[in-house]
């Protein structure tokens, strides 16, 4: 029959426990044999290794979440980089959009532009550029300069190509319908996407 281990054993065979625990990122709290100043009666008792796979389990799961943490951290970190580089589309936009409305403003007029109308751009062989309000289709076969594009001057005195007209009126009409909406504070604090749907 085999001896039962003897407390200075199991003791040894804890620390080695402990040990390995400790070596795999895990940490297990520190014994003391007066916890609150009281004296325990059987340390060995108190303080015995137990099953030595707890050990084992510790370390595992110590090393298991700190695998999720970074999982986390870089799920995180990726939908931040993603809305990073949205954004920087949508300033790079802003920045053309910017650029081509202050280029159309200074193109050649003999008119006053009104907000709501469409202009059409031509190009003259000396190179100007210039705003008619006469359609290359009303011209028909005799007009008399190359055509460029067609551009509606919004209400903000921004430009919108005329492919994108229905677009950007569809945003406006969205906008119109949110700010007819009565102003109130809702009661319920959850997020409302009432009437920005069809």
């Amino acid at each position: 029959m085999e001896d039962a281990a003897t407390p200075r054993q199991a003791e040894g065979v804890r620390e080695n426990l402990v040990q390995s625990a400790t070596d795999r990122g895990g940490a297990l709290v520190e014994l003391t044999a007066t916890p609150g100043g009281l004296a325990l009666v059987s340390p060995y008792h108190t303080y015995r290794a137990g099953d030595p796979l707890d050990l084992v389990a510790l370390a595992e799961q110590v090393q298991k979440a700190d695998e999720f943490v970074r999982a986390n951290a870089t799920n995180k970190l990726t939908v931040i980089a993603e809305q990073i580089q949205h954004l920087q589309e949508q300033a790079r936009k802003v920045l053309e959009d910017a650029r081509r409305d202050a280029d159309l403003h200074h193109a050649a007029c003999n008119i006053v532009k009104k907000p709501g109308n469409i202009y059409y751009l031509y190009k003259r062989e000396s190179g100007q550029q210039y705003f008619s309000i006469i359609s290359p289709k009303e011209w028909g076969t005799s007009c008399p300069h190359d055509f460029l594009g067609a551009y509606k001057l919004q209400h903000d005195l921004s430009w919108t190509p005329c492919e994108d007209i229905e677009k950007q009126d569809a945003k406006v009409s969205i906008v119109d319908k949110l700010l007819r909406q009565p102003v109130a504070l809702p009661s319920n604090p959850d997020p409302n996407f009432q009437g920005l749907t069809h």
